[in-house]
């Protein structure tokens, strides 16, 4: 016996054949679209085969706003007949579609700066950022100064909480790698200056307020290895210089001639006449 090989062809998804009636279809296809004015229907883009003699036209979308959408008509015929019929009319965007943004949750839409007067904004129960008060803040300094003062809080900075803190004023504009921190002198670090001043807990050993009202990071925390121009130990010397005195000069390129007599009005009688001009 000889080898008769595979008996049977491995199944394969073979692709639909393109229905030509179907195909052909075209104004029947364009007259299905009935929600727009004909303006709003462009060319015929194209003919797709998705399924036995069924065929989807696609046509081009004229409305406003609706850039790279296209009209997608299904049709469809019973075999060995030549009547077709539609199946469905709907709008659907192309590649090139101008597309709203996806959905997002209002806690993820939010962006600093977004929250202003008056405004409220809640914060979840299962935030991971805090910690339930009773378990306390996971930072010794706090804890012993909250205990101490008998005061509490129903949810305290969690040590995610705190290290997404750290981490983000870290990369801000108010951390080492920020423009005004790379122009500064490498001495002028914040943690040397004498405005700056540390925070309590365990953020204190490397971040602190500003406390210089000349400084562009006033009121703001800053990392203790930012820097800025305006750093406490930045002594400018003003030696005194002394200032050259010019010698007085005399322009006698030029004469103006004046005449010289007596004052104009009466003269006294016994006031005598004083000489005028050369003796």
């Amino acid at each position: 016996m000889g080898n008769n090989g595979r008996v049977t062809r491995p199944a394969s998804a073979r692709a639909p054949r393109l229905d030509q009636v179907c195909a052909a279809a075209v104004e029947v296809a364009r007259d299905a679209i009935t929600e727009v004015e004909p303006t709003d229907i462009g060319d015929h883009l194209q003919a797709v085969a998705e399924g036995d003699r069924l065929v989807t036209h696609y046509f081009e979308c004229r409305m406003a706003g609706y850039r790279g959408w296209r009209w997608a008509v299904t049709v469809t015929r019973v075999a060995r007949s030549k009547h077709v019929t539609i199946c469905e009319t709907v709008l659907l965007p192309g590649p090139d579609a101008l597309l709203a943004p996806g959905w997002l949750p209002w806690q993820e839409r939010l962006k600093p700066g977004d929250l202003g007067p008056g405004d409220l904004l809640p914060t979840p129960a299962d935030d991971e950022r805090l910690a339930p008060g009773y378990l306390l803040s996971d930072d010794p300094a706090v804890e012993e100064t909250a205990w101490e003062l008998g005061l509490g809080r129903p949810r305290v900075l969690s040590r995610e909480g705190r290290a997404d803190t750290a981490q983000r004023w870290y990369d801000g504009d108010h951390g080492p790698d920020a423009a005004i921190s790379a122009a500064a002198p490498a001495a002028a670090r914040c943690g040397t200056c004498g405005f700056y001043l540390p925070l309590a807990g365990a953020l204190r050993q490397v971040f602190g307020a500003c406390g210089n009202f000349f400084a562009p990071d006033d009121g703001r925390v800053v990392s203790a290895d930012h820097g800025c121009g305006a750093h406490s130990e930045t002594m400018v010397d003003t030696a005194e210089t002394p200032v050259e005195e010019l010698p007085t000069i005399y322009d006698d390129s030029a004469v103006e001639a004046m005449s010289v007599g007596p004052a104009p009005g009466p003269a006294e009688a016994a006031e005598p006449a004083e000489p005028y001009g050369q003796p």
